[in-house]
């Protein structure tokens, strides 16, 4: 769990993990940078349409959530 908080990137995780994980980071980013082959490449490593589609609203909710707190001061003192 250290490995991941600390950089995925240097995790030891299945591609697979990685390949989503490159995903949401892109996705967090800058979602509008996001396009066919990002979905070809989560296929390539097994996800089907509807776990894209989860995996996609997961980490959208989560960024959603996550600015509406920082933007509300929630968890500041």
């Amino acid at each position: 769990m250290a490995a991941l908080e600390d950089d995925y990137t240097k995790a030891p995780i299945s591609e697979q993990e990685r390949v989503m994980l490159d995903y949401v980071a892109q996705l967090t980013r800058d979602a509008t940078r996001i396009g066919p082959a990002h979905h070809k490449e989560l296929r390539r490593v097994g996800f089907d349409d509807r776990a894209i589609l989860q995996i996609t609203l997961i980490a959208s909710w989560f960024n959603y959530i996550n600015r509406v707190a920082d933007a509300l001061g929630v968890g500041r003192g």
